[in-house]
């Protein structure tokens, strides 16, 4: 079976993750993907496949004769998919042969154009797979998901010689607690990749240090007529706040290695209001002043408004994985000659964002991040091709076979 094969069934699996929920994992849905996953892992043969009751799916192959001394490597993605889209109705839609121009979806008038997205000249005569625009596709990161299944089923049918493979599955990446009850030593890989980057042949082992604030603000509600010199709007001390930070410095206007705020959540009436942020930044010098400038925010519009109160709740969510990378780069060098094997020009980049990888790095398990040929993620002008997601199967397969050499 080919990888886009299975994306097509896993696509149709709807799996947003949720922030507001408090539970692990965030949402019931997910634990139907999962037990699919542990199905077809039994049917592949592989070792002890499971889900845990934190909805982590894992398994094993175990060395071929002769490749037990091999390091084991694992390969992860996630089930989830973004919350900003949470309606569970997906429905892929191929485009055969896909000519390079303008793709119009069957629903909601969206079209995806060649203006706004170059890259799309260079899939053409390839099978274009979107969304029917009415939700996003979920590549992100169920074509991970789908190419590490495919690349079992190679390694499954026992005509190539493999070390230790190892394969995880997790929930709730996408709002940034993954790896929260992940198990490293259990897991037994000694080094290993997420698949959850863009474009095939993309490597990416630098990422943003992460933070998440809450700014919660109670105003002084007062009858507009009579709120001179009383009332505290907290609605404009949430403006006055977002105004304190430099405006040009917000996902839109930043590309590369510059960091933002990102605002993705207010709410609020007079009387109070709530604000969210993620804070993002690849230096982790510049990371610590950024945060120290919201504080400061929100401190001068606490000392400017004394009736009112500004509370700031701020906590570190990832590091840059490129601090804890520094002695393993053999994992970038070969995932490059890997890329090649697969007749892939590999690209090195920053992620402008994290992965599972990001933490697992911190605690003992060098985790590098790999494409799995999608674009446009957590929207619905998402898409990824079929022959990409081979290619990136290809890409995993040489790795495993450059690292049971070892």
């Amino acid at each position: 079976m080919r990888a886009y094969e299975r994306f097509l069934k896993y696509a149709r699996i709807g799996t947003p993750s949720s922030d507001r929920t408090g539970r692990t994992p965030s949402t019931d849905c997910q634990w139907e993907l999962a037990k699919e996953l542990v199905e077809e892992l039994k049917q592949l043969g592989m070792e002890n496949p499971s889900v845990d009751g934190n909805c982590i799916v894992t398994a094993w192959l175990p060395a071929s004769p002769g490749h037990e001394n091999a390091p084991a490597i694992g390969f992860l993605a996630h089930m989830d998919t973004s919350p900003a889209f949470p309606g569970q109705v997906v429905e892929p839609v191929l485009h055969p042969n896909y000519d390079g121009g303008d793709v119009v979806l069957p629903k909601e008038g969206r079209v995806i154009r060649v203006a706004d997205f170059p890259f799309l000249k260079s899939l053409a005569g390839k099978t274009l797979i979107t969304a029917d625009g009415s939700s996003l596709l979920g590549a992100d990161d169920k074509a991970g998901v789908a190419e590490i299944m495919t690349m079992c089923e190679r390694l499954a049918a026992g005509d190539r010689p493999h070390g230790r493979v190892c394969v995880a599955f997790t929930p709730d990446e996408e709002i940034g607690e993954g790896p929260d009850h992940f198990d490293v030593a259990a897991f037994g890989a000694k080094y290993a990749y997420t698949v959850d980057g863009g474009a095939a042949g993309s490597i990416e082992y630098e990422n943003f240090n992460a933070a998440a604030a809450r700014i919660t603000i109670t105003g002084v509600s007062v009858h507009p007529g009579t709120a001179k010199g009383i009332m505290e709007n907290a609605l404009l001390i949430a403006q006055q706040i977002n105004g304190l930070l430099p405006a040009e410095e917000i996902p839109a206007r930043t590309e590369g290695y510059e960091g933002f705020f990102h605002m993705d959540y207010l709410n609020g009436t007079t009387a109070s209001a709530v604000m969210e942020y993620i804070i993002r930044d690849h230096d982790r010098d510049s990371f610590a002043r950024r945060k120290a400038l919201l504080e400061r925010a929100c401190a001068q519009a606490a000392a400017e408004h004394p009736t009112a109160k500004v509370e700031l709740e701020m906590k570190d969510s990832y590091y840059n994985m490129k601090e804890k990378l520094a002695g393993c780069m053999h994992l970038i060098e070969n995932a490059k000659t890997a890329a090649r094997m697969a007749g892939v020009e590999p690209v090195v980049e920053p992620i402008r964002g994290g992965t599972d990888g990001a933490r697992l790095s911190y605690v003992g398990l060098p985790c590098p991040n790999l494409g799995v040929g999608g674009y446009n993620f957590h929207g619905p002008m998402e898409c990824v091709t079929a022959e990409d997601m081979d290619a990136v199967t290809e890409i995993l397969l040489a790795i495993v076979q450059l690292y049971s050499r070892s």
